[in-house]
């Protein structure tokens, strides 16, 4: 499975945002928006790449962008996660039914949790730019990012 290549339409898709309402793809339209799979919450690499992000967070916003992790982990564990590691980077799960969000993206590992990746979605709600990561452990650097909003047209 690969994850969606650039000018594919988003796949209709709901997710659980901390405060259990939904986000889907009509909340990506109007926006230029990154999506952030990551496999585990907690686990090493995914702490270190939501910190790297958070660290560019104004570069992002001033492309007049947003960006969202999204992983196979509950709301609440979610939540505490972002918390300890004192980030702001929003949340979405994909616990219920798990996983069906990243199988639609083309992001789900065979064992039952997102692969290492980004999309980038265009205000137009077409992919405009898509990664995945060789192997989960393979933490993909901010420099990703604006390759993608670069390709979007996101600029500052």
């Amino acid at each position: 499975m690969t994850v969606l290549s650039p000018g594919s339409s988003i796949p209709e898709f709901s997710l659980g945002k901390a405060d259990g309402e939904k986000f889907t793809n009509a909340d990506l339209l109007g926006k230029t928006t990154v999506l952030v799979f990551y496999p585990f919450a907690f686990s090493p690499v995914c702490s270190d790449q939501l910190n790297i992000y958070e660290e560019v967070l104004p570069q992002i916003a001033a492309r007049n962008a947003q960006i969202f992790g999204v992983s196979c982990d509950s709301s609440y564990a979610q939540t505490a996660f972002i918390e300890i590691l004192s980030v702001s980077i929003p949340q979405l799960s994909d616990f219920e039914p798990k996983g069906a969000t990243c199988t639609a993206f083309g992001v789900l590992h065979p064992g039952g949790f997102p692969e290492r990746a980004l999309v980038v979605v265009g205000e137009d709600g077409l992919v405009a730019w898509s990664y995945q990561a060789d192997s989960p452990g393979e933490l993909p650097g901010a420099n990703l990012i604006f390759d993608g909003l670069d390709a979007a047209g996101a600029t500052d």
